[in-house]
């Protein structure tokens, strides 16, 4: 039985990274700023007592370094391949 649930998990699931690889630089970068400017938000509402999502914070905070990392990730491919 354990067997059978190793075999279902083994076949993976398109994740948030893989989404942000197939966009382009330009794409990402707009998405960054917009999660930056979204992160700046969040901290206000929560020094005043406002946030009602309070793990929102957490996954801007980390779909940033997501994409941060795939931008280092292209910028390192495309310097490699000049």
């Amino acid at each position: 039985m354990a067997a059978k649930k190793k075999a279902t998990t083994a076949a993976k699931a398109s994740t948030k990274a893989d989404d942000f690889r197939a966009k382009t630089a330009d794409e990402l970068g707009t998405e960054l700023v917009k999660l930056k400017k979204e992160a700046f938000n969040l901290r206000f509402q929560r020094a005043n007592g406002q946030l009602e999502k309070t793990n929102r914070v957490r996954e801007v905070r980390r779909t940033i370094a997501r994409i941060e990392t795939i931008l280092t990730e292209q910028r390192r491919k495309a310097a490699a391949a000049a």
